[in-house]
């Protein structure tokens, strides 16, 4: 049940990387360990950057490839999942890595694999 399309995924993509530059800030991140506030804002700077080169309906220089997108937000999506643990984030910390690592899972898991259309 894949119903998260290229041109969905595109919406959410410059929305997804504000927040995570923004939202570190907003809710006073840091408090179990100063990493929490930091992490999340470069990942952030970097889904911009990915987002402005992907193949994708908003992508201004569309250099890479959709399923590359894809795999680094997996990428994204299982490091923020593992940095509670390997970094010792607690309480708000770690929720909000937990949150978005899952958020970010699921859409990959639920994306459409981009479909490729033969010439005649």
């Amino acid at each position: 049940m894949r119903f998260v399309t290229k041109t969905i995924h595109a919406w959410l993509d410059y929305p997804v990387a504000a927040a995570l530059i923004a939202l570190p800030f907003l809710l006073g991140l840091g408090a179990s360990n100063s990493l929490a506030l930091v992490v999340s804002p470069i990942v952030g700077v970097a889904a911009l950057l990915l987002t402005v080169f992907t193949d994708h309906q908003f992508g201004l220089i569309r250099l890479l490839p959709y399923r590359l997108h894809l795999a680094v937000d997996l990428t994204v999506g299982l490091l923020f999942l593992a940095l509670p643990s390997a970094l010792g984030f607690s309480g708000l910390d770690a929720a909000y890595y937990y949150l978005n690592g899952v958020a970010v899972v699921t859409v990959v898991a639920l994306s459409k694999p981009e479909t490729v259309m033969a010439s005649a």
